[in-house]
C-alpha cells in the first residue's frame, strides 16, 4: 500500500490524500508547487522523476489515514 505522506518534504506544505502531490518511486512526497516550480520534477533525494502521487477515496481515510 502506498504511504500518503501528509506534508511536502521540501516546504512542509500539509498535502491532503485527495489533493494533488507528486511522488517519486521511493515515495519521496512533494507539494505541487516544490515538484513543479523549485524541483522541475526530479527528486532531489534520488534524482528520479517525481510522477502525481494518486489520490484516496475519502472514505479510505479513517482505515487509512494519510501519515
Amino acid at each position: 500500500m502506498l504511504n500518503m505522506k501528509s506534508k511536502c518534504e521540501r516546504c512542509e506544505t500539509g498535502l491532503e490524500a485527495n489533493k494533488l502531490a507528486y511522488i517519486c518511486s521511493f515515495e519521496c512526497t512533494f507539494c505541487e508547487s516544490c515538484a513543479n516550480d523549485e524541483l522541475k520534477l526530479i527528486c532531489p533525494n534520488c534524482k528520479g522523476e517525481l510522477v502525481h502521487r494518486p489520490t484516496r477515496a475519502k472514505a479510505l481515510w479513517e482505515k487509512y489515514p494519510p501519515q
